[in-house]
């Protein structure tokens, strides 16, 4: 009987001891999200984001719970690798905004929201099966168009060689102080025959040029390059880290794919701008491409620096287009 009430009295000190030592643990300790929360907890934040444009006196004091709600980074795991994304340029951001309210700093807000999950998405989503847009690419660099169309061939290089050391013996010759010890004849018809073979060695590679760009047309319009073959482009310009490059290619593979939509009829002399302005002011692809339009402009001609942050937010709002980008 006592040694069965001492059994039951231990038990309840361990019992006692254990909770305790599970309540002192501090309540705020932020716990890894798997992904699905991970995008669920984005999409709260963009709602409320979203919100902020029609808030009115109540606006700052949303801001601050939308704050508040903000770790100051998740943590995310998926397939076994662990993420640390963190919130300080957002919440830095909807500091200034309950400062000063102006949309262009709550699109930037909701613009980052937007990257960071088409980037979560893009994550968890299954690889797709890129047999068949392998194949689409194939078929159109098939193509007669496409068929002379090749790099420098080793008999280029060749000629370049050949036409290289022509041109450093001519200069040694009109350098060389023996020249007066040699027959004049003899001289100067070598230099005639050198000339000779050199002007129809260059009226030889001027024809085949020529002869190979009657092949390209000099002036097509944009979708005359299928919008699958600029995202290729594009994403072959991202992976060798040619920023600038991947993003003025996207923004056309954009716009082939609109043309090839049937959103306006295909001119050659068109503008960004003047894309722009062709889409309805209602149109649904309205801002997807003034956003498009407006990095293209900062980056291809305003000169400013490109990162690949800006190209995944070019791939975003072209997903946005319905342009598959994946």
């Amino acid at each position: 009987m006592r040694f069965s009430l001492a059994i039951g009295i231990g038990l309840l000190l361990a019992m006692s001891a254990a909770s305790g030592a599970s309540t002192a643990q501090p309540a705020d300790t932020a716990r890894p999200l798997a992904l699905k929360p991970y995008i669920q907890a984005l999409d709260d934040a963009l709602a409320a984001a979203r919100n902020l444009k029609d808030a009115k006196e109540d606006g700052p004091q949303k801001a601050e719970d939308l704050v508040r709600s903000l770790p100051p980074a998740w943590q995310v795991d998926g397939d076994g690798k662990s993420f640390e994304i963190s919130t300080e340029t957002i919440r830095r951001d909807l500091g200034a905004w309950q400062k000063k309210p102006d949309s262009a700093t709550l699109d930037r807000i909701v613009q980052h929201l937007e990257t960071l999950r088409y980037q979560a998405a893009a994550y968890a989503a299954p690889v797709p099966d890129s047999s068949s847009r392998h194949a689409l690419l194939n078929d159109i660099l098939s193509r007669s168009e496409f068929r002379n169309v090749h790099g420098q061939t080793w008999m280029d290089r060749l000629k370049e060689r050949l036409t290289q050391l022509l041109i450093r013996l001519l200069g040694r010759a009109f350098a060389s102080s023996a020249i007066p010890t040699i027959s004049n004849v003899v001289v100067y018809g070598l230099i005639v025959i050198a000339v000779l073979a050199l002007a129809y060695w260059l009226y030889r590679s001027l024809r085949d040029s020529a002869r190979l760009e009657t092949i390209m047309p000099s002036a097509v319009p944009v979708s005359a390059k299928e919008w699958p073959l600029w995202m290729a482009e594009a994403q072959a310009a991202a992976a060798r880290g040619e920023w600038r490059d991947a993003i003025h290619l996207a923004y056309w593979g954009g716009i082939s794919f609109l043309e090839m939509q049937g959103a306006w009829r295909p001119d050659i002399a068109r503008t960004p701008r003047e894309y722009l302005r062709l889409l309805p002011a209602l149109s649904d692809h309205q801002p997807a491409l003034r956003a498009l339009t407006r990095r293209l402009e900062a980056v291809w001609y305003g000169m400013q620096s490109a990162d690949a942050d800006g190209f995944q937010q070019t791939l975003a709002e072209l997903e946005r287009l319905g342009c598959p980008c994946s």
